[in-house]
Parts: structure tokens; C-alpha cells; sequence
């Protein structure tokens, strides 16, 4: 597919991108100070943090991480440029790797290695919708097969929704409906057992109903492995790191009803080796995945089908651009080295694969950033 959408940028006042570094980031290191009780060093560093990207221009790292170098020849192209001109997946990327340096969760001290989103997390995981969420489980035993398809997928599409960055500036919650797709189209691309590859978004909420998805693909034969990739540091707020699944696993397993069963199976899954959970540094990258490294394309390439789940996976899959939304999805996922499923809910400017009576009926709304929506997509690249 030519490349020829426009890029999204923050530096246009009053649009989406603008308004998750002008208001959604403000919101959200408030939190993260009220969470943690950070000293004054720190909250400065934050504070200069949501300056520079806000009115100013772009700095190297200063740190001595071990990821440093990467991140260096990822950002080398933006460093002196003004933020407000950089692309909006680029900059909110690089905005949470300079977050976590300002913390100090790379030096030596107090806050190494502790993730600045945790408490939030954890509240999520422990709210009353979740709670609630994780109850309706219950029902699953009693389905039919296809309506178990169904629920499960569901749940993994609309469990998305959980995204603790994006319920600081909109408050959104409840559904809408599908704009493209559905569980019928998801269960399509699975012809027989194979390796699945899952990329996660969120934890809490979220990754519970992944991990629900991943028991009902090993449970019915779908996938004869499952390999969960989440992210190797936090990232985003709520994003998943590989502590986050064992947080989740254990609070389902001490759970009663039918999510203590599927805790349970994905424990003895993770001991048996039908699961895995890997973290590869690009999940972090501030780039689209057209530039995934080889390993990781490698890795992904005999995969079955990589289930992609969420907002930023699906900005980084077709490319954080302005596309018209009936473009292709396959034509956008050519490149992919694998059947590929996007589950999203829709919380960006980003969307491909609708029909043109689709966008007719959807209108000039904020359909696109309101957390709504939702799709599942699939495509098979040659």
C-alpha cells in the first residue's frame, strides 16, 4: 500500500492528539503523584516533563538505562525538533519512556523498578465493573459452543475499553456497538491448531479477558500453543507487563466461580509450556510495526494467526495516519508475516476496513475517539 495519508501530529490546537498531551497528560501525572508519594526532585522532573512537551522542544535522554541506546537511535531523527511538529504515536511513545526516566524507575534509589501505574492498576482490577465483568464469566459453562465463541471474543473486543489513559480525559464508558465485524469473522481466520500469538494492551480488566480468550483457544482445540507478548516495561498507564499478568493470574485464582477455573488452567498452561509470556523491547518502540526488527518478524511469521488487541496495537499495525476509512485492512496489513486480528476499541483517529454505508451512517461524530466503538478485522497477507 503507497504510504500517502496524512501523519498525525500533536501541534494542531484543540485536536485529539493536541488534547492527550494539553489535558490527558496533565490529568494523569497528577494521578500518578497522588498514587505515589514521589519527592520534590521527582515532581519537578515531571512537571518540566509536561513543559517541554507541551511548549517546547525535544531532549535526548539523560539516563544510563539499559535500553538506552535503543531508544536513542529511535528518537535521533525527532531530538531538537519542536514536539508540537513530531508524530502523535512517535511522541506519546517517547513521552512515557521520558516519564519512567523522570521517576526514577531506571536509577539506583527508592523507585527502581517500581511501576508509577500500579495503584491504578490495581484499583481497576478491584473496581466494581471488573468485579462485575469477571462474575458474568459464570455464565460461560452453560452456553452453546458457538455462543461461548462469541461471549469470549466479546469480552476480549470490549474489555479494551478498560484503558485508565483514556478514562482520565473522557470519562467514557458503556458500548455502542461494532463498526466492522464480529466474533463469526474472528473465528474464521482459525482453520486448525497452531501456534496463536497475542498481543496484549491493558492490564486489569482487560488482560482477565485475554487470558479468558486464550483458555477457550487452547480448551477448544484452536491453538495447540498460545503466546502472550506483553510490554517489557510500563508503559501508556495501563498497558500489560509481564508482573501485571502474574498480578491478574493470581487475583483470578482466588476468585470463586468459572474465572478461578480459567486462572487456573492458564497457571498450569504457563507450567506445561502451552503458554508463554514474552516481552520483546519493540513492543515499547515509537514505531509502527512495518519496522519490527527481524527477530521479532521471525517469531511472529509461523504463527497461526497474532491476535492484536487494542488502540495503540492497531495505530502501529496499519500506521498512525489519516487514512480514509474505507481503506482495505488487508491492503494496509500486507506486510503483516502472519493471519492477523485486530480486536479495538475505537479511542484514536485512526480506522480502515469500513464500508462506505458504514461512515455514512457514523457521520462526522467523534465516533472515532469516544470509546464507543469497536471492530474486529482480519486479514491473511500472502
Amino acid at each position: 500500500m503507497g504510504i500517502d495519508a496524512p501523519v498525525i501530529t500533536i501541534g494542531e490546537p484543540g485536536s485529539f492528539a493536541w488534547k492527550v498531551f494539553h489535558e490527558r497528560h496533565p490529568a494523569m501525572i497528577e494521578q500518578v503523584c497522588a498514587a505515589t508519594p514521589y519527592g520534590a526532585e521527582v515532581r519537578s522532573r515531571l512537571a518540566e516533563l509536561l513543559c517541554e512537551t507541551t511548549t517546547g522542544a525535544v531532549s535526548p535522554l539523560d539516563d544510563e538505562a539499559p535500553d538506552h541506546d535503543r531508544w536513542t537511535a529511535w528518537t535521533s531523527e525527532w531530538v531538537g525538533e519542536r514536539w508540537a511538529e513530531t508524530p502523535f504515536l512517535w511522541a506519546e511513545s517517547y513521552f512515557f519512556r521520558k516519564l519512567l526516566a523522570a521517576v526514577g524507575y531506571f536509577e539506583p534509589g527508592p523507585w527502581c523498578g517500581v511501576d508509577p501505574f500500579a495503584p491504578m492498576k490495581t484499583a481497576e482490577l478491584r473496581s466494581d465493573t471488573t468485579t462485575a465483568t469477571l462474575k458474568a464469566f459464570d455464565a460461560l459453562p452453560g452456553l452453546a459452543p458457538d455462543e461461548r465463541d462469541a461471549a469470549v471474543v466479546r469480552a476480549a473486543v470490549w474489555g479494551n475499553q478498560a484503558d485508565l489513559a483514556f478514562q482520565l480525559s473522557t470519562g467514557i464508558s458503556g458500548t455502542a456497538g461494532l463498526v466492522s465485524g464480529g466474533s463469526q469473522e474472528f473465528w474464521s481466520l482459525f482453520d486448525a491448531a497452531g501456534p496463536v500469538h497475542l498481543v496484549a494492551d491493558n492490564s486489569a480488566g482487560e488482560l482477565a479477558a485475554d487470558l479468558a480468550l486464550i483458555d477457550h483457544l487452547l480448551t477448544t482445540g484452536r491453538a495447540d500453543r498460545v503466546v502472550l507478548h506483553v510490554k517489557p516495561t510500563p508503559y501508556y498507564v495501563s498497558d500489560a507487563t509481564p508482573a501485571d499478568v502474574l498480578g491478574v493470574l493470581r487475583y483470578l485464582v482466588e476468585l470463586p466461580g468459572e474465572v478461578s477455573a480459567i486462572g487456573q488452567r492458564v497457571w498450569d498452561g504457563l507450567r506445561d509450556g502451552l503458554i508463554e509470556v514474552r516481552a520483546h523491547p519493540f513492543f515499547c518502540a515509537p514505531l509502527d510495526y512495518r519496522a519490527m526488527p527481524d527477530d521479532l518478524r521471525e517469531e511472529l511469521a509461523p504463527a497461526a494467526v497474532t491476535i492484536l488487541k487494542g488502540d495503540l496495537n492497531y495505530r502501529r499495525l496499519v500506521g498512525d495516519r489519516l487514512w480514509p476509512a474505507t481503506t482495505p485492512f488487508d491492503t494496509a496489513v500486507s506486510y503483516f508475516p502472519s493471519p492477523v486480528a485486530a480486536l479495538r476499541v475505537l479511542k484514536s483517529e485512526v480506522v480502515v476496513g469500513l464500508d462506505d454505508a458504514t461512515v455514512a451512517e457514523l457521520g462526522e461524530g467523534n465516533w472515532r475517539t469516544s470509546g464507543s466503538h469497536a471492530l474486529v478485522q482480519t486479514a491473511r497477507p500472502a
